[in-house]
């Protein structure tokens, strides 16, 4: 059995905190192609997009990943307190830029291709789902550190191209970084890693621009 890599950390978390809602996400898109899918109109209906389908693939693609490395023993280690806390971490670290990246990518997208101007929503939404998440246990140091990567990226971030242009190779990145497998064997995995997560935010593009289209 593949060996872990285990992130002590100061999150104190059970099986539980995984399964409830973590799983249910990760479980309901087995299901998602078969409920019609509503228009985005407003910026509410895209903050919604924005946290939700971040929150999928950042789900999907690390348990995904999980799975495949550790096999059918993956469910036994939901009784290691140190491993789960270390997929809690993962998770919310890779969800945090899968937010950014799905936020920088639908607000290019909407001033190239319908003349956008209230770009700084961007910023409002994010921080948003940021309070938000706080009810949710997203770790504040988390949060802190999203928000000042965000600003950083906001300064150097090119609407013109951005929509284009390696959109999510940076959370593709995060998961590689975060996913709490041994270095050795993750880096046999990496090109497979970043694959998964590239092919999973190509649905979601693909769905955007049919969401957003008049």
């Amino acid at each position: 059995m593949a060996h872990l890599t285990i992130i002590m950390g100061k999150y104190k978390l059970t099986w539980k905190d995984l399964t409830i809602k973590d799983f249910k996400i990760y479980l309901f898109s087995l299901f998602k192609a078969f409920i019609p899918k509503k228009k985005i109109k407003t910026l509410d209906e895209l903050e919604n997009f924005i946290q939700t389908k971040s929150a999928w693939v950042t789900q999907v693609t690390l348990y995904n990943y999980l799975k495949t490395r550790m096999g059918t023993r993956y469910v036994l280690h939901f009784d290691n307190d140190e491993f789960m806390s270390s997929v809690n971490i993962a998770k919310w670290n890779i969800y945090s830029v899968a937010l950014q990246d799905l936020t920088f990518f639908t607000f290019s997208y909407l001033k190239v291709h319908f003349n956008f101007k209230d770009i700084h929503k961007g910023k409002e939404i994010i921080n948003k789902i940021l309070d938000d998440e706080i009810s949710n246990k997203m770790p504040l140091e988390i949060i802190d550190e999203c928000r000042k990567s965000f600003n950083e990226r906001l300064d150097l971030v090119n609407w013109e191209t951005y929509y284009k242009d390696l959109p999510f190779n940076p959370s593709a990145l995060s998961l590689y970084k975060w996913a709490p497998i041994a270095d050795e064997l993750k880096t046999l995995d990496r090109k497979i890693v970043l694959n998964s997560m590239i092919l999973k935010w190509d649905v979601i593009k693909k769905e955007f621009e049919e969401l957003i289209s008049l």
